[in-house]
């Protein structure tokens, strides 16, 4: 029996939920997942699953054995790199997270370049605001802007997000401008789902300052809440790197100069520190210097 094998066709049962959905992912039939378990199950010396005609779930001995197979899956998949490869250049595919907004600033460029420097190598971009649980949907890496890390998973700082409260000249022609940050909470803000969805914070000429905001639109993708700016619906705080390049071109204005919003972390997020893949390094340090280079993403 390919044990290594046997492994992979139990762990995507369990994450499918099914033996038919396990084969047609692994482009098996039906018959032979259900031999690949009856094997491993016969090699462990117990039940891994409970099977009925409705559902599958893991019994005690399955719940122990599916932490580690995928442990050893990681580093089978890590060995098979190391054997292919007839140089040091990086192989492999990486499934990577990130939002819209961070998507279209960063990883696309980023991941444009570095494919085009290791040919050897893909990227699987999943375009998403919201967290996700990185194993259950088989992430490598997560690039996340936050200051609540959590702390079962390794995160390493790329940079800084700095945000911006922004308007367009069109709203402020038809409002008064705010000048100070309590201001805010007499104006239309438009708010991020995940963030400051009802407090904005700053550091402000006095120290921290905490202003309530509300509106009558809200988002959970940043980007839409940048459009609606655009077209004068309201007042929004954005990630700099966002609305950048508007307010360069004068289609929105900051405001409040002094009042810092809040900073926040830029960082590459994944499971595991023990089974790091050299293909997640290697892309984790060329993001660090592609940012590094940046001034939009230091301090």
């Amino acid at each position: 029996m390919d044990r290594l094998t046997a492994l992979r066709v139990f762990v995507t049962v369990v994450e499918q939920g099914s033996l038919s959905g396990a084969g047609e992912k692994l482009e098996m039939s039906r018959a032979m997942v259900s031999r690949y378990l009856a094997e491993l199950e016969h090699w462990m010396g117990a039940r891994l699953l409970h099977r009925t005609t409705r559902r599958l779930s893991l019994t005690g001995p399955g719940e122990e054995t599916l932490g580690r197979a995928r442990l050893m899956l990681a580093l089978g998949e890590e060995m098979e790199q190391v054997a292919i490869r007839g140089d040091d250049a990086p192989k492999g595919q990486l499934r990577i997270t990130s939002s819209y907004s961070l998507s279209e600033a960063l990883l696309v460029g980023a991941a444009n370049d570095y494919l085009a420097r290791y040919p050897g190598t893909a990227i699987d971009i999943l375009l998403l605001d919201r967290t996700v649980n990185l194993v259950e949907e088989r992430i490598d890496l997560a690039v996340r802007i936050t200051n609540d890390l959590d702390p079962n998973l390794v995160a390493r700082r790329l940079g800084t997000c700095h945000s911006v409260v922004c308007a367009s000249p069109d709203y402020l022609a038809r409002h008064p401008t705010p000048h100070k940050a309590q201001d805010l909470a007499l104006h239309n803000c438009l708010t991020y789902t995940y963030f400051g969805k009802s407090l904005w914070e700053f550091s402000g000429p006095d120290g921290p300052e905490s202003v309530p905001v509300s509106g009558n639109l809200s988002a959970n993708i940043s980007n839409l809440l940048l459009e609606a700016t655009l077209k004068g619906a309201g007042i929004s705080l954005q990630p700099r790197y966002s609305a950048q390049p508007y307010l360069e071109r004068g289609e929105l204005i900051a405001l409040l100069p002094q009042w810092q919003p809040k900073r926040l972390g830029v960082y590459g997020v994944y499971a595991t520190r023990k089974q790091m893949s050299p293909l997640l390094r290697s892309f984790l340090d060329f993001l660090v210097a592609r940012m590094a280079d940046d001034p939009l993403w230091q301090e």
